[in-house]
């Protein structure tokens, strides 16, 4: 006679873990690795405010000003693999509360490799705050001057230039004082300008006019009529334009006048307050945006 044997249960579950586990590991694994040799640019939508975060196929990051509040934080969220807890370098293109209010929270939150800003200071809460925690975390803290050079991908040789400011700021109006940076990968590139104004925009078509073509541009101050001269947007060309800003802002972000010169141009854009936030893939060649 046969005699029905009993499955053992201990050994069916130990199997089964030890599927779930090497599961686990597979999807940890995927997720560490980033895209292959896809360079991803995402214009977060934090409202009324600018915020940027820059991701290499290397897995090094860059983020770019912090809009005006926490929001950051769940929008890095959904950018970031869930378990990453650090950013290489951050940028302050200046001390307004829309661009840095959400950086307290990202310092508090997250392990920095640097800051660099334009110097300039102003004296409010948000800034000296900022101010106490690059101190208290003792993070590198570094003036960006023109011609500095940031090299965030050695092996696919993608790096970020400052444009602007090309002197000492002390003293300056905030958004005259405002970071300007061209990031490069390949054949392609993207601008990041910050507030800068209109006199800023036509210093750097006089004085640095090789530097302005780009496949992409932030365009600065949310897309106000005291940003993006004409003079300015035929020395950038750009294949497409970004307007950061908060739907229905009391400003009137972007102005009509704005807009009006981008179509007059024939330049698309995109809209953070229509669309959420918007992220650019580059492989060096094509940029995709969505």
């Amino acid at each position: 006679m046969l005699m029905e044997q009993k499955p053992n249960h201990k050994k069916l579950w130990a199997y089964v873990g030890g599927l779930l586990v090497l599961g686990g590991v597979l999807v940890f694994v995927l997720l560490l690795q980033p895209a292959q040799n896809k360079l991803k640019v995402s214009f977060l939508d934090v409202g009324q405010g600018d915020s940027m975060l820059i991701q290499t196929p290397s897995g090094t990051t860059m983020l770019i000003d912090g809009g005006r509040d926490n929001s950051v934080l769940s929008r890095l969220g959904a950018e970031l693999p869930f378990f990453q807890r650090s950013i290489d370098v951050v940028i302050a293109t200046h001390p307004d509360a829309d661009h840095v209010a959400g950086l307290v929270s990202v310092l508090e939150k997250y392990k920095v490799g640097s800051v660099l800003e334009p110097g300039v200071t102003v004296n409010t809460d948000v800034y000296q705050n900022l101010e106490q925690i690059i101190l208290q975390k003792n993070i590198p803290h570094i003036y960006a001057r023109a011609g500095q050079k940031i090299m965030l991908d050695q092996k696919n040789n993608i790096y970020i230039t400052i444009l602007y400011p090309d002197t000492d700021v002390t003293g300056w109006e905030t958004n005259e004082a405002s970071i300007v940076a061209r990031l490069d990968y390949g054949n392609t590139s993207f601008m990041f300008t910050g507030d800068s104004p209109i006199g800023k925009e036509l210093y750097l078509v006089q004085h640095n006019p090789t530097m302005l073509p780009v496949d992409v541009l932030k365009l600065g101050h949310h897309g106000s009529r005291t940003s993006s001269a004409v003079e300015y947007l035929q020395a950038v060309h750009p294949k497409l334009a970004i307007i950061s800003a908060g739907l229905k802002n009391q400003y009137g972000h972007p102005h009509k006048e704005t807009l009006d010169r981008l179509n007059n141009m024939h330049i698309p854009y995109l809209e953070t307050s229509k669309m959420g936030t918007i992220n650019c893939t580059s492989d060096g060649k094509v940029i995709t945006c969505k």
